[in-house]
């Protein structure tokens, strides 16, 4: 039994198969974006929680201080060392860096 195709019919069958080809990889990239924006949701509502767990604390601490004072330093320590963290951290987080260095031959830019 011998199967005869006809050109056409072989150029047909190319072609499904390049179509179905597409439609798995561009299915495959739709999954992976959608995995990749789960994880990072997740990692934003883990940090959210991990921040006001951290804020919890320090305006525990800084409670117990200011409603319990009777040294002048306790309280400058309670006030100042958390706005050090946090000037420090919004410092790094707004201050642009950049690299302008020289461009190399065959470097990107």
């Amino acid at each position: 039994m011998t199967i005869n195709l006809t050109p056409t019919q072989i150029l047909a069958a190319i072609g499904v198969v390049v179509v179905l080809l597409w439609i798995w990889r561009a299915s495959a990239r739709r999954v992976k974006a959608a995995a990749g924006a789960a994880r990072a949701g997740a990692r934003l509502l883990s940090l959210t929680g991990r921040v006001l767990l951290m804020a919890g604390a320090i305006v525990g601490v800084q409670w117990v201080v200011i409603t319990h004072r009777g040294d002048t330093e306790v309280l400058l320590v309670a006030l100042g060392v958390p706005a050090l963290f946090a000037a420090y951290t919004l410092t790094k987080a707004l201050t642009i860096t950049t690299h302008d260095g020289p461009h190399g031959r065959g470097e990107r830019r």
